[in-house]
C-alpha cells in the first residue's frame, strides 16, 4: 500500500452501522473530561447519537483515565454502543502526552489497518519516573517508533506548547488537532461552536484550537520530546547595572574555555548564582577552572565537562532556605495554576506538606552552635520532638506564605550555617579525591566525578544518597590501579541507583571485595 493511501482518512466500517469509536487517554488535570464533553456536544449538535464513558486508573500515574466515545448518525433504531474500548476496535486515539500514547499502543487500541493516532509529543512524567533514584525518564523515541508501526495515520506535535503559547490548556489544542485531522465528518465551524457552547475561556481555547488545527491539517509529525527537552532552562539574569556588569565579567571569564566545557558551565553558573549570589558564582568558576587547568585536550576535556555539571549540583544543594524559596516563587504558582487549568479570576488553594527533621533544624544554626547541638543527644531529641511532625501549610493564605517567604529570603545568612559548612567540606573532599586519581587513571577520575549524581534531594532522600555516594567513592580506593577500575566504579554507581535501600549496591560491593585481592 502506498504511503498516501496509508495516510488517507479511513471511513467507518459500514458493517458497524456507521459507528465511529474514539478513545482519549489523559492524565488528571489535562482536561480529558472537557475534551470528551466537547466531542459529545459536537456529535449531538450535528445530528449524531453519542455516548461517552470514562474508566479511571487512579492507582496508575496519579489518575490516568481512558475516556471513550462512540457516535453514529441518528436513525429510526437506536444504536447499541459499547461502554469501553476493545483492542483492535478503535478508529481514533487521542493521547494527551507520549506515554499515554504508549499506553494506548500497549493496550492494543492502535492498529495499522484502522486507527488514527493523535498525540502530543510533550511529557508528563509518571510517578515511577520521578521516584527512580537515577534517571528514570522513559524514552519517548521508543513510543514514537512503535506509533509509526502501529498506527494507520499519525499526527504528532507538542500540543501542550501550542496551548500555552495561546493562553489556553491542552484540551483545546487536542480538540483542534482532532478537527484538523479530518477523521470526523463535521466541519470546522461545528467544532468551534462546541467550544463556544462550553462558555469558559472561549477566546483562548479558540486560539489554541485554530493553531493546532493548522498543524494537524498539514500532517504534522514532529520528533518526540527528548530527555533534554524536559529540562527547564533558566531565564536570562536581570538586576542592577553593577550586578549585571559582574555577571558579564564572569561570562567573559569563560570566553577562552573549550566550547564543550562552556556549554555546561554557563547553565551551571546560572544555577549557583540563582541559588546564592554573584560571589558564589565566582567560587563556582574558580572550582571549575582548577579542574580545567589540570585536564587535557586529548581527552576532549571530559573531566572538566562532567565537573562543571556536578560541581554546580553540589553547590546548589537543597536546604530549608532553598526549599522555602522555590515554594514561594511566582513562577511556581503560575505553573501550578496552568497545570490545573484554573482561570485567572479563580482562587487556587495550595497546601505544602512539610516534615523537617532535627538534622534540618540543626543545619540552619550557625556552624559552631549547630555542631554542638548535633553532638548533644538531649538537644537533638528536643528538636525532633518539637519539629519532626508532619505539617500542612496553606501558602494561598497570608501567614503561611509570609513565613515560607521569609525563610526563603535568608540566603544571605546561609554561608554561616552548619549545613553550608558541611556541604563545603564534602565538596572539597570529593574534588580532592577526583584530582588524586587524575594522573594515574583519567577514566577513574571521570567516574568519581559522575558519582555525584547519587547525591540529590532533601531530608531523608539526601541522607540516603549521600550514604551511597560515600560508599561508592570509598570503593574506588579498592579498585585503584586495576585496568578495569573505571568500568567497575560505573557498575557500582549504577547498582546504587537501582533501589532506594541500596541492596543492589551491597551485592556489587561484595563482588568487588571478593576479587580486589586477586
Amino acid at each position: 500500500m502506498a504511503v498516501e493511501e496509508q495516510l488517507a482518512p479511513r471511513a467507518p466500517d459500514p458493517q458497524l452501522g456507521g459507528i465511529i469509536k474514539l478513545a482519549v487517554m489523559a492524565v488528571g488535570g489535562q482536561g480529558g473530561g472537557v475534551l470528551t464533553n466537547w466531542i459529545e456536544s459536537l456529535a449531538r449538535a450535528e445530528g449524531y447519537a453519542c455516548q461517552a464513558t470514562s474508566v479511571a486508573g487512579v492507582a496508575q500515574r496519579t489518575g490516568a483515565t481512558i475516556y471513550y466515545i462512540e457516535m453514529a448518525p441518528a436513525g429510526d433504531a437506536a444504536p447499541v454502543f459499547s461502554l469501553a474500548p476493545a483492542a483492535g476496535d478503535v478508529d481514533v486515539l487521542v493521547a494527551a502526552e507520549m506515554m499515554e500514547a504508549g499506553r494506548g499502543i500497549m493496550r492494543g487500541f492502535v492498529t495499522p489497518d484502522r486507527t488514527t493516532l493523535i498525540a502530543s509529543t510533550h511529557r508528563a512524567l509518571a510517578i515511577s519516573e520521578k521516584t527512580t533514584p537515577g534517571d528514570g525518564v522513559a524514552s519517548s523515541d521508543e513510543v514514537r517508533a512503535a506509533a509509526e508501526i502501529a498506527a494507520s495515520r499519525l499526527i504528532l506535535f507538542n500540543m501542550e506548547r501550542v496551548a500555552l503559547e495561546n493562553g489556553s490548556v491542552i484540551s483545546a489544542s487536542l480538540f483542534g488537532a482532532l478537527a484538523g485531522s479530518d477523521v470526523l465528518p463535521f466541519p470546522r465551524t461545528a467544532f468551534e461552536e462546541a467550544i463556544r457552547t462550553g462558555g469558559r475561556g472561549v477566546e483562548a481555547s479558540l486560539r489554541a484550537f485554530g493553531a493546532a488545527f493548522e498543524r494537524a491539517a498539514s500532517e504534522a509529525i514532529e520528533p518526540a520530546e527528548t530527555e533534554m527537552a524536559l529540562v527547564r532552562h533558566e531565564a536570562e539574569p536581570s538586576g542592577s547595572g553593577k550586578l549585571m556588569a559582574s555577571w558579564q565579567a564572569m561570562v567573559f571569564r569563560m570566553a577562552d574555555w573549550p566550547e564543550t566545557v562552556r556549554e555546561i558551565a554557563i547553565p551551571g553558573l546560572h544555577k549557583v548564582v540563582d541559588f546564592q549570589d554573584i560571589a558564589y558564582g565566582a567560587e563556582y568558576l574558580n572550582r571549575v577552572s582548577d579542574v580545567l587547568a589540570r585536564d587535557t585536550a586529548d581527552k576532549d576535556h571530559r573531566l572538566t565537562r562532567e565537573a562543571a555539571k556536578y560541581i554546580a549540583n553540589a553547590m546548589a544543594y537543597d536546604d530549608v532556605i532553598r526549599v522555602a524559596d522555590l515554594k514561594t516563587r511566582s513562577k511556581r504558582f503560575a505553573r501550578i495554576r496552568s497545570e490545573m487549568g484554573a482561570p485567572e479570576d479563580s482562587l487556587v488553594q495550595l497546601t505544602e506538606f512539610m516534615h523537617p527533621r532535627a538534622e534540618e533544624i540543626a543545619g540552619m544554626l550557625p556552624a559552631g552552635i549547630g555542631r554542638k547541638v548535633e553532638a548533644s543527644r538531649r538537644w537533638m531529641a528536643r528538636f525532633d520532638h518539637w519539629f519532626n511532625k508532619g505539617r500542612r501549610l496553606r501558602t494561598d493564605r497570608t501567614w503561611s506564605f509570609v513565613m515560607l517567604y521569609g525563610v526563603g529570603g535568608l540566603r544571605g545568612y546561609r554561608r554561616r550555617t552548619l549545613r553550608h559548612a558541611v556541604e563545603k567540606e564534602h565538596l572539597d573532599r570529593w574534588l580532592e579525591t577526583v584530582l588524586s586519581y587524575l594522573s594515574s587513571d583519567y577514566d577513574l577520575a571521570v567516574e568519581v566525578v559522575r558519582c555525584r549524581r547519587l547525591v540529590k534531594g532533601y531530608s531523608n532522600t539526601h541522607a540516603r544518597g549521600l550514604s551511597k555516594f560515600d560508599r561508592v567513592v570509598d570503593a574506588a580506593k579498592l579498585l585503584a590501579g586495576r585496568d578495569d577500575a573505571a568500568e567497575w566504579l560505573e557498575r557500582l554507581r549504577e547498582a546504587a541507583l537501582q533501589d532506594e535501600k541500596g541492596e543492589a549496591l551491597d551485592g556489587a560491593i561484595k563482588t568487588v571485595q571478593s576479587f580486589v585481592g586477586d
